[in-house]
């Protein structure tokens, strides 16, 4: 029933939210271990940009205790660095029926310290 409940919101939320191409969509997922963001332009169907806690800048940071906000924090950081080098500066946050709390915040929240506007 959880994963339904959040499919359920994943819905609900992407009728309202679309990125195009002056500002393209950041999607997060999260599993039990990682956590995902991309860039998607839905005009065009294409990812723009990426990164997750299995990116190499990023894995080779962490440490092995497992900090999961931690680690949350390092790819919001380095998807923001991605963007600024691909000229993106804003974009619209879909949280993916998740709540906004925790890992997703986190990476939503460094995001926007580095310099990406949402």
């Amino acid at each position: 029933m959880r994963i339904v409940g959040r499919e359920r919101r994943k819905l609900r939320i992407r009728k309202n939210v679309y990125g195009g191409s002056d500002r393209p969509r950041m999607s997060v997922f999260r599993s039990a271990k990682h956590i995902y963001a991309q860039v998607i332009d839905d005009a065009s169907g294409r990812t723009l940009a990426f990164a997750s806690t299995l990116s190499k800048d990023v894995k080779s940071e962490l440490d092995s205790e497992g900090d999961k906000v931690a680690a949350a924090k390092k790819v919001g950081a380095l998807i923001a660095k991605i963007c600024k080098e691909r000229d993106i500066s804003r974009v619209v946050f879909d949280r993916n029926g998740y709540l906004y709390h925790g890992r997703v915040r986190a990476l939503a929240e460094a995001a926007r310290e580095a310099g990406l506007d949402f």
